[in-house]
């Protein structure tokens, strides 16, 4: 299998599936010196994973990664003070399956003759033969995006230190859509909604708070708790730090189920979503993604513009569409609406508006670059839809009986939001080389 495979500089390749032992994100690229810990890889894979709340699934996997190379073992010299910091070689980060029960394996069983409409199912089938991962949709699943948020976070913090910032939310949900928010706000309420699921998560709370798990552990050592952890998981779970929801929004101003800046629009999102999921159906929505203090000038020209690499998030599952600033409105407006035009402001130039979405040419313009992603309804439904037998082609009905999300769009958005960040990433290592290179050699304007 190829495709597993993305960046030019700053690389990623994932391999796993959703009922295989686990998943993996192979990180190259990252510079040496950066102290890295699964706690803080966790703190993002948590905002993603299943069985958090009303509006995902079911599936109780913790996503609990361990890192399993790429940081020194020890001080390299006696009190170097550089244990547990990268070293520039491959990092490596393993996401064990801790909840893949028999039950689950044969709900698959008894329903994969049939492909599931709106799925891989039948084209993963004509690809890969009999053989094909279908347990669980093997790679086809939302599982793998677990590998893009524990890579992509590498590249986060890394973008952070230069300055740097990505940040994502949920634009529309089931219809229901959030008026335009000031950055910086909707930035301060991202990381607010962060801080409020760390505290509340109870695996956050009882592996790392508690230091079930700490960097000074060795692999096995770690391993041995992950596989207490798999015989707990629902004890853990019923340690949950109890918080009613309006006791969460006077505490951290956010929304206790939804990252959508606006409660009033994320109260009226959930329940538009969960009227439709009592039904059996599901409902999709849009993911916004920001990235502020991005140099001007990153990117190149033709096959690797910056809006091109970032329109590659169609290969997020689910993902139906990415548009860069304006996006599709722009059929409707004339150039003198669309262009956005500029003027100098105390020796800065300043741009009166931004329906390029910070990018033109391939280029960043120096504005926040603005990304959204159209996310299909979940095609895991619990409705009767027309299917065949792929051995015998015969017609035949499907209901899902397997776990499923009311709505993916509440999951995707920090799927979205690192995956844009290892983007930024790759082209901003490349950005740095040739600014240097160029500095050394062309003559300065008069």
């Amino acid at each position: 299998m190829i495709g597993c495979h993305v960046g030019r500089i700053f690389q990623v390749t994932m391999a796993g599936g959703s009922y295989q032992d686990g998943l993996t994100a192979v990180v190259q690229g990252h510079p040496p010196g950066m102290l890295l810990s699964e706690q803080e890889i966790y703190g993002d894979l948590l905002l993603r994973k299943p069985g958090a709340d009303e509006l995902s699934s079911p599936r109780k996997e913790p996503d609990l990664p361990i890192i399993y190379s790429g940081l020194n073992a020890a001080d390299t010299i006696e009190g170097a003070g550089n244990k547990n910091h990268t070293n520039g070689t491959p990092l490596t980060v393993l996401i064990p399956n801790l909840d893949r029960h028999f039950i689950h394996i044969k709900q698959y069983q008894d329903t994969n003759r049939t492909p599931r409409p709106g799925h891989a199912s039948y084209a993963s089938f004509m690809k890969y033969g009999p053989d094909d991962d279908a347990i669980g949709a093997g790679i086809f699943s939302g599982r793998y995006t677990c590998t893009i948020v524990a890579a992509g976070y590498v590249a986060k913090k890394i973008l952070k230190a230069c300055g740097i910032e990505v940040f994502s939310y949920v634009k529309e949900a089931a219809g229901i859509r959030c008026p335009d928010i000031n950055h910086d706000a909707a930035l301060k309420y991202s990381d607010n909604y962060k801080q409020m699921r760390r505290d509340l998560d109870p695996f956050y709370q009882e592996i790392y708070v508690k230091n079930r798990i700490t960097p000074e552990m060795r692999f096995l050592e770690k391993m041995k708790i992950l596989a207490e952890v798999e015989q707990e998981i629902d004890a853990i779970r019923g340690k949950a730090p109890k918080m009613e929801p309006k006791a969460v929004q006077e505490k951290y101003n956010v929304h206790p189920v939804l990252n959508c800046p606006d409660i009033d629009t994320a109260n009226a999102m959930v329940k538009a979503c969960n009227e439709i999921s009592k039904t059996g159906d599901s409902t999709g929505g849009v993911v916004e993604v920001v990235v502020t203090g991005v140099p001007v000038g990153l990117g190149e020209p033709v096959f690797y513009k910056l809006d091109a690499e970032l329109g590659r998030m169609l290969g997020i599952g689910a993902v139906k569409g990415v548009e860069v600033g304006a996006g599709f409105a722009v059929k409707d407006m004339t150039g003198f609406e669309n262009n956005d035009q500029m003027h100098s402001e105390g020796g800065k130039v300043i741009f009166d508006s931004n329906n390029a979405g910070g990018i033109t040419g391939g280029l960043s313009t120096g504005q926040p670059i603005v990304v959204r992603l159209t996310v299909k309804p979940t095609p895991t439904i619990d409705k009767p839809q027309k299917t065949i037998d792929k051995y015998t082609l015969e017609n035949t009905d499907l209901a899902a009986i397997t776990r499923r999300d009311p709505t993916i769009v509440a999951r995707i958005w920090p799927v979205a939001e690192n995956y844009t960040a290892m983007v930024i990433l790759d082209h901003l290592l490349a950005h740095y080389g040739y600014q240097t290179l160029k500095d050394k050699y062309v003559t300065p304007l008069a």
